[in-house]
């Protein structure tokens, strides 16, 4: 009897579980892994719960689409921070999560043998959902310090695309994209008849006075573009699992049907908490952007100091430093680096062959994110971070 659906045998298991493992059998490890905020959302929203839980109508299942007074809310925020009109063209979903929105979205527009194109590195939960789905990831070198190359994604397309997908500020490299190259792409999917997939959960942590952009503020461009975002990074609500996407008008009853099915509504309390939170604003989340960045730059200068033994391009977005570092042996574990890390040097990063750079003989990248601890924290880590290197490499 077949145990398992082939769909899955084609899917790598998740990398964050095997990290974490590390830290947990090395007691005393810091992780430098899991891209998430060291704080949490305001405590005042979270104190106004139990009085907003009180209608018991709350307790039965609620819109699809999300609970009506948070979608407006969304659609507020969207025009007046990210210049995008939802309008007839397009419409708000709240889901678990960005991811889930993901998934929802793979799942409306693409069949089996599809294909969706992947800037590399990419970010894994999205090539992860892709095969789920059974459908392609196509993978295409972005440049050396990280930026899009449209040319090679148009180089891409074929008949079986349904969409290119992009991330800025991106995980796991930090890079913003430029407006000029999100507009291109976004463009170039109009001009071919296919979507363009804008993951903006990082949209708040940008640095050096670098302007995050959403495509789907362009004109026309609710018609073929989806914009996920999330609750999880910028208002420290990783566990309430809350994200919402933007999509085209026209494929509400393949995402309703989807929704419907997965998930029916996104949990009330974690709409409301959303709800409340969105009242704090980007005013209040910037002093913490503020903070972070005092940390990535303190983080660029120690890992500096590694000389040419590791190239990193100092990227202004999100919380990742994304290294490139000589190779492993070809017959060596791709993991033996980052264990011997936890077991010697108490610290971990995430392997680079977990967002697509395979190629572990040529170069040993490694994800490091200063986002999820103290910064007293952080600095100890990429001290140890450091010695582990110069101790791999023999230097």
């Amino acid at each position: 009897m077949k145990r398992f659906s082939l769909r899955m045998n084609a899917v790598d298991a998740p990398i964050i579980p095997a990290i974490g493992a590390l830290v947990t059998n090395n007691p005393g490890t810091i992780s430098l892994g899991q891209g998430v905020v060291n704080y949490g959302p305001p405590a005042e929203a979270i104190a106004a719960l139990p009085a907003l839980m009180g209608d018991v109508q709350l307790n039965k299942y609620q819109a699809v689409m999300g609970y009506p007074a948070l979608v407006e809310a969304l659609r507020k925020k969207l025009v007046d921070e990210n210049g995008i009109d939802v309008g007839a063209d397009g419409m708000v979903m709240v889901t678990a999560g960005s991811n889930m929105a993901f998934l929802n979205c793979v799942l409306a527009i693409a069949d089996p043998g599809d294909e969706f194109i992947l800037p590399m590195p990419f970010y894994f939960n999205q090539e992860m959902a892709i095969r789920m789905c059974g459908c392609t990831p196509v993978t295409v070198a972005t440049n050396a310090d990280w930026t899009l190359n449209v040319e090679a994604l148009a180089a891409a397309i074929t008949p079986r695309t349904r969409a290119i997908v992009t991330v800025s500020p991106n995980n796991p490299t930090g890079a913003v994209y430029s407006r000029e190259s999100l507009t291109a792409v976004n463009a170039l999917c109009a001009e071919r008849g296919i979507y363009h997939f804008c993951d903006e959960a990082y949209e708040y942590f940008t640095y050096d006075g670098v302007k995050h952009f959403s495509p789907a503020s362009l004109p026309g461009a609710n018609r073929h573009t989806f914009s996920f975002y999330s609750m999880s990074k910028n208002y420290g609500m990783a566990s309430w699992r809350l994200g919402y996407v933007v999509f085209p008008s026209d494929l509400f009853d393949a995402m309703n049907k989807v929704q419907d099915t997965n998930l029916i509504c996104a949990p009330v309390p974690s709409q409301l908490l959303a709800l409340e939170v969105l009242k704090f604003g980007r005013a209040w989340v910037q002093p913490r952007v503020d903070a972070l960045d005092v940390v990535r730059k303190n983080v660029f200068q120690v890992l500096a100091s590694l000389g040419d033994l590791a190239q990193f391009p100092q990227t202004q977005g999100a919380f990742y430093v994304l290294m490139k570092m000589p190779g492993l042996s070809p017959d060596q574990d791709p993991l033996a680096f980052n264990r011997a890390m936890a077991q010697k040097h108490k610290v971990v990063s995430v392997p680079g062959f977990a967002f697509g750079l395979t190629n572990t003989a040529h170069a040993n990248y490694q994800r490091l994110s200063y986002g999820a601890l103290e910064p007293a924290s952080v600095a100890q880590g990429v001290e140890r971070y450091v010695a582990a290197v110069r101790d791999w490499y023999k230097v």
